[in-house]
């Protein structure tokens, strides 16, 4: 069977707006995790929606290497199931390895900021309750506005 270049262009317009669906989705549902586990995990799915692997050499045909390797172990066709592991692990490795040194570089500033003694803001400056503040007429907006603003800072449990 032979794929013209338009449709060839078109299945991977049509991944790639699935793909960055399911990725929206994924950041959706990482939202509540703590910081240093919600991003790995969308790193990962990042990486392994985006990841192509080549599927024919001799005309430079592209896919998903997750699709690739889904595909050739369960239906037993083909022989690109370890090209395409290779190529996951590759740009997960790269994709790992940049990600660590700039959370090692971002985990400094915020260090070098505590240290400097700059005023953490409380999540609560004063002592009354919700219900009180409610009473006084002031507007919740949820849990993660503050009272006093447009929205207050995320509160991350520490280790």
């Amino acid at each position: 069977m032979l794929i013209f270049e338009n449709d060839y262009s078109m299945a991977w317009a049509a991944y790639g707006i699935a793909a960055l669906g399911c990725l929206l989705v994924w950041f959706r549902m990482t939202r509540p995790l703590w910081r240093w586990l919600r991003e790995p995990l969308r790193l990962l799915v990042a990486v392994l929606l985006a990841t192509p692997t080549i599927v024919d050499a001799e005309r430079e045909l592209f896919a998903p290497a997750i699709a690739i390797t889904a595909l050739d172990i369960l239906l037993d066709v083909g022989n690109n199931a370890w090209r395409a592991v290779a190529d996951l692990a590759l740009y997960g490795f790269i994709a790992f390895a940049l990600y660590l040194i700039l959370a090692g570089v971002r985990w400094l500033f915020e260090r070098r900021r505590a240290h400097r003694g700059e005023p953490a803001q409380p999540a609560e400056a004063d002592g009354r309750t919700l219900r009180e503040r409610l009473a006084d007429g002031e507007r919740f907006d949820g849990p993660r506005a503050s009272f006093g603003g447009a929205g207050g800072p995320r509160v991350e449990p520490r280790l």
